[in-house]
């Protein structure tokens, strides 16, 4: 097999993401609500996004800097403290997306949409009610991965509420995949649905 060889080293920040987006995947999108200290309510969708932990239950997002500046997303959860994690599905892919413009911080991103909020159990931060499964979320620690300028915000929440839709839900905290209907970012503008399954028994010794 020949293969292509590229020094990360020599390659641009663009091209370095276009490598990772393209070769990590299929990566599950991550809706993300917030809150600024005077109350003002952010979302926006991540794909840098995965499970951490499981005593106690933790998820991480990536949410990256561009020429010093942070996400909205970021800057809310460092001074709230507070946040709540969405999986994104099939049936509210087109509106999530419609969130990820960059407007002012103030703003609320689901005025440009359908989707509705809902309170909250533990965190202040309000949910989006059509989600499937959300997962409210305290801030464990933000780690500054890279430089100031083009890094990224490592951001590490423990999760305290789960809000799981009965349909999605079985035998003893175990998720239904196809009905949960997950999508999940390739590169670029392209996503996946949830497509052929196969099983593969783990080696016991």
């Amino acid at each position: 097999m020949w293969m292509k060889q590229y020094n990360a080293n020599t390659l641009t920040k663009q091209q370095n993401y276009k490598l990772l987006s393209g070769s990590v995947i299929p990566r599950p999108v991550a809706f993300v609500t917030t809150q600024d200290k005077d109350g003002n309510l952010n979302a926006a969708p991540f794909s840098f996004f995965n499970v951490v932990c499981s005593a106690p239950p933790m998820i991480m997002i990536s949410t990256a800097r561009s020429q010093g500046k942070r996400k909205d997303t970021s800057l809310n959860i460092e001074e709230t403290g507070s946040f709540v994690v969405h999986i994104t599905d099939e049936m509210t892919v087109e509106q999530k997306n419609k969130t990820a413009a960059p407007i002012d911080r103030t703003l609320n991103e689901l005025e440009r949409t359908q989707l509705t909020c809902v309170k909250s159990e533990v965190v202040p931060v309000p949910g989006v009610e059509q989600a499937k499964i959300r997962m409210e979320c305290k801030l464990n620690q933000i780690v500054t991965l890279g430089d100031a300028q083009e890094g990224s915000d490592l951001i590490i929440g423990e999760v305290v509420m789960y809000h799981i839709d009965e349909a999605v839900y079985f035998d003893d905290s175990k998720i239904d995949a196809q009905a949960l209907a997950p999508v999940a970012r390739l590169a670029g503008n392209d996503y996946a649905a949830l497509g052929q399954s196969f099983t593969i028994n783990r080696p016991t010794e």
